[in-house]
């Protein structure tokens, strides 16, 4: 890889004048640590920063860049650039801020983190699954399905703007508790009050929060939790198991009344750290089943792409039972299916099917992976889409089958049937092929 010297970073200068600063810094930070945090950084890409400066244009004089940072770093002279903020669409039609650090922050974040985390991964509570290195969101999903069946209510929380409001003396406060490596805490804080980009060029200063993006963000969100939510109901109320993601928390109750006691108590709660649940989307919800007659007006949720919802279940028998499951989301299969149409797959007739599968089949088995693990029936509708434009792909592609969506569909279904693991969904979807 061009510029790539990884010998003269890991080990050191060859400059007699290098080495005699290197004796002087006043922190120290190896060089592989800024080595194999760059290593990380760019496994992960991501877009350009404030400076405009990519990975591929940092490659072109990595020597240079890394050693930069490392002195920098090392000596106490470095200083974040603002963070760059994108508007990303939501769902519902909002947007959410995300920050975009430059290559050189991402790295430096980088360093702190893999110093921070091993430490932090020893206290953090059991059933905080986000962004952590021996968990995941389908963990969580599988815990939280098990618990609706013990417990007959949730209370689902929501957060209002958590990672823009997060209050920068509490999370310092919190960081001295489980470091008091002095470069960590300076770095960190300067990140923290680095200043945000807005997309017309006006700079913001920023009082408060940690911006969605950011490398070290995932984990300063967890050490917040940690204190403000997990620990004070591991204290308060340890008879109510919960499971959180990042700032995605669920609450498990046996009562109605406990749950709107929970609910009351955590909002105190949440005033004291100086955040503030979203009524609108904080919500009881009660865990209808077959054993469970009651009836209320919430009876679903959604958690971490997946609905929980009564839903007819076939039991190991055979029967069937209206169980309190989950199944995909009608927001994720909305989010699946526009990212497919965004392929414009039948668009692409100068490519083979093998050339398809080789493009877009790594995000199929994510998808199929991820929410076929639970109700994957539900999961059929979703790639509907995507077998229509398989099928006019195949329409525009060979003249024989132009204008016979049919045809088209027997032959998509024909060559499924002999290779079906060249698409993720073929090995899942029971329903005919497009046009069949």
């Amino acid at each position: 890889m061009k510029g790539l010297h990884r010998p003269a970073l890991c080990e050191g200068s060859t400059s007699n004048g290098r080495n005699l600063l290197d004796k002087a810094k006043p922190f120290t930070i190896s060089k592989r640590e800024v080595w194999e945090s760059y290593k990380r950084v760019k496994s992960n890409r991501g877009a350009a920063g404030v400076d405009r400066q990519s990975i591929d244009e940092f490659d072109s004089d990595l020597k240079d860049n890394l050693y930069k940072l490392w002195n920098r770093m090392s000596s106490g002279s470095y200083f974040p650039m603002p963070v760059f903020r994108v508007d990303i669409p939501k769902t519902d039609g909002r947007l959410r801020p995300l920050g975009i650090p430059t290559v050189t922050d991402r790295i430096a974040q980088m360093v702190v983190k893999r110093r921070l985390e091993p430490a932090l991964e020893k206290c953090f509570h059991s059933d905080s699954y986000g962004y952590r290195p021996s968990k995941s969101a389908i963990d969580a999903v599988g815990v939280a399905r098990k618990r609706c069946w013990e417990n007959d209510w949730v209370l689902d929380l929501d957060i209002k703007g958590f990672f823009d409001n997060i209050d920068h003396d509490l999370l310092m406060r919190a960081l001295h508790k489980h470091t008091d490596c002095r470069w960590i805490l300076l770095y960190t804080e300067r990140w923290l009050k680095a200043p945000v980009k807005l997309p017309d060029g006006r700079l913001k200063e920023r009082e408060k929060g940690t911006p969605q993006g950011a490398v070290i963000s995932p984990l300063l969100a967890n050490l917040f939790l940690h204190y403000a939510f997990d620990l004070w109901m591991q204290r308060r109320f340890p008879s109510v198991l919960f499971e959180r993601y990042a700032d995605d928390i669920i609450c498990h109750c046996k009562s109605q009344s406990q749950a709107e006691w929970l609910l009351v108590e955590i909002s105190k709660r949440m005033a004291e750290c100086k955040l503030e649940l979203n009524q609108g989307k904080t919500k009881i919800v009660y865990c209808k089943d077959d054993r469970r007659k009651g009836k209320y007006p919430n009876v679903k949720f959604d958690f971490l792409g997946y609905t929980f919802q009564p839903r007819s279940v076939k039991g190991p028998k055979g029967n069937l039972f209206l169980g309190f499951t989950p199944a995909v989301s009608n927001k994720a299969a909305k989010a699946m299916r526009d990212v497919m149409r965004s392929w414009k797959i039948h668009l692409h007739s100068d490519k083979s099917l093998e050339d398809l599968s080789r493009m877009y089949n790594p995000i199929i088995r994510g998808w199929v992976n991820y929410y076929s693990r639970y109700q994957r029936s539900e999961l059929h509708e979703a790639f509907n889409p995507l077998n229509l434009m398989m099928a006019k792909w195949a329409m525009r592609k060979f003249k024989r089958l132009k204008g016979h969506q049919r045809r088209a569909g027997r032959w998509l279904l024909a060559i499924r049937k002999r290779e079906p693991h060249l698409f993720a969904h073929w090995q899942m979807v029971r329903r005919p092929m497009a046009g069949r």
